[in-house]
């Protein structure tokens, strides 16, 4: 999989003159960021082959013959499984986080075009009283166009500035066409200035997360940055949610793929191993292909991202649940 993917890269590598030492680190978070996606896969694959060796030898028919149950056989495999599912679990707190950090960052600063932030019409409740909206925002020069700020005090619009262009610059932020209107009693009172240099209790960097943000927090602070971002009023709130759910999903998935391959490769069949292993290829790349599908929709759509997210574990549960009843026969 490495080998691959620095042999499609390796063109845009060398053009950009990336230092070895950034290729070397980009390597490691690329397999750390990898392995947590596919190693159920794996472990699925590597499950059916180690059992249809077995079932092959005829051992199973052996060990089912000697009086021992088929629960009994199964045993070891879900235990197995179980430990694998505590370590992954374990592997995706606390060692994903970085690699996904760092393979993001090398992706965008040496692979990927533009931006990875949301650029236009950004909106954000920066605290309990006062939202913010720009109509378009540049990381780059930390400038943000057709700024307006409102604050609210019980409900009511206390003032509101406008600016047509705001942009932070050591510490400060300064607003070109300044306007605030300020709500009073009886009427309004309007304040304007070409330029005004002020200071606000937010962070210019918070206008736009990177779009892979949420991958590169641990799960706590994860929760964390959803309910703060939840009270911002950002819109595309499926895409962390949609990363929550995973953080589970997926080491669950391994035990669900674990029994799967014991039931389907318990059995000895007519065509050998390589039946065995084309029927595993088939349930994984259809796996991928729901989990693909499904994350998709709710990260573009409003479909509930539990639900996608844990779709194709309940139908895989199910598959599992039929297929051992089979083998147990």
């Amino acid at each position: 999989m490495v080998t691959v993917h620095i042999a499609e890269k390796v063109g845009k590598i060398i053009s950009k003159d990336v230092p070895a030492g950034e290729v070397f680190v980009y390597l490691l978070d690329f397999t750390v960021y990898f392995s947590n996606f596919l190693f159920p896969l794996f472990l699925f694959i590597s499950t059916m082959f180690f059992t249809s060796k077995l079932a092959m030898n005829t051992e199973i028919i052996a060990f089912l013959s000697s009086g021992v149950s088929f629960n009994r056989f199964l045993r070891p495999y879900i235990i197995g499984a179980s430990i694998v599912c505590v370590g992954a679990l374990i592997f995706s707190a606390v060692f994903v986080p970085d690699s996904a950090a760092g393979f993001n960052e090398f992706q965008y600063k040496y692979f990927k075009r533009g931006g990875d932030k949301k650029t236009t019409n950004v909106f954000r409740q920066i605290n309990d009283n006062d939202y913010i909206y720009v109509s378009n925002y540049q990381s780059s020069s930390q400038t943000g166009f057709d700024f307006t700020l409102e604050h609210f005090e019980e409900n009511e619009l206390k003032y509101k500035i406008y600016a047509n262009r705001i942009k932070f610059k050591d510490s400060t932020y300064t607003l070109s066409g300044y306007k605030k209107r300020i709500i009073l009693e009886n009427g309004e009172k309007i304040e304007r200035e070409q330029k005004k240099d002020t200071l606000f209790d937010f962070d210019i960097a918070e206008l736009t997360p990177s779009e892979y943000i949420a991958e590169t927090y641990q799960y706590a602070k994860l929760n964390e940055f959803i309910e703060l971002e939840e009270k911002r009023g950002n819109a595309n709130m499926n895409i962390y949610y949609v990363e929550k759910y995973k953080r589970t999903s997926i080491p669950v998935s391994a035990f669900i793929f674990t029994i799967i391959a014991v039931a389907v490769s318990s059995v000895k069949k007519r065509g050998g191993m390589g039946i065995n292993l084309a029927i595993g290829i088939v349930i994984a790349m259809t796996y991928v292909f729901l989990d693909k599908v499904f994350g998709t929709i709710a990260e573009k759509s409003t479909f509930d991202p539990w639900i996608a997210v844990w779709f194709p574990n309940i139908f895989f549960a199910i598959v599992a649940l039929f297929l051992i009843r089979n083998a147990r026969r």
